[in-house]
């Protein structure tokens, strides 16, 4: 009994210490080259209500609460979602924080289900030619300590899913 005790509390104690070494903080980066040029692209990001259209997460659920609170393409317009059907969409507002024209747009992400936490995302955009531009799409967290231990799972999945919602991105776009 004393030696399962003394196993479990090691295991414990080594899953605590990775949790300390692995960082809280979680940055996720991907990109793609669509075939139009850059203001094209950038103006069809700039509103928030295309992006049903490429999104994976608003493609989960289509029937999703939606509310939108501003002038869509703007700093200050929110976006809000409330899905029931969907866990892994649940509830949260995505406001724009920043517009550099042709360059980049940021916003916060306020999630309120499955798990209450704030993030960044990012869009950046470049030039490649006169008909392509390179964009990249970054999400950017913390996760609590100790469920950081799951960091590397929540980016691997979540990288898939920026990786997917870009090739839907592309694939709109480049009708």
């Amino acid at each position: 009994m004393i030696t399962m005790l003394i196993v479990i509390a090691a295991l414990i104690a080594i899953i605590l210490i990775a949790a300390m070494i692995i960082g809280t903080d979680i940055v996720i980066e991907r990109t793609i080259i669509i075939d139009k040029p850059i203001d094209q692209v950038f103006t069809f990001i700039k509103y928030i209500r295309n992006h049903d259209t490429f999104s994976v997460w608003a493609m989960m659920d289509p029937e999703m609460k939606k509310e939108y609170r501003g002038t869509d393409g703007e700093i200050g317009f929110v976006y809000a979602w409330d899905s029931s059907k969907e866990k892994n969409v649940g509830a949260g507002e995505q406001k724009i924080i920043q517009i550099i024209e042709g360059k980049s747009i940021e916003h916060e992400l306020r999630f309120i289900r499955p798990m209450e936490n704030i993030a960044g995302s990012k869009f950046v955009f470049e030039a490649v030619s006169n008909n392509q531009t390179k964009v990249q799409w970054g999400f950017y967290s913390k996760m609590k300590f100790p469920m950081n231990i799951m960091k590397y799972m929540f980016q691997n999945m979540l990288a898939k899913d920026l990786e997917k919602g870009l090739n839907n991105l592309k694939t709109v776009m480049e009708k």
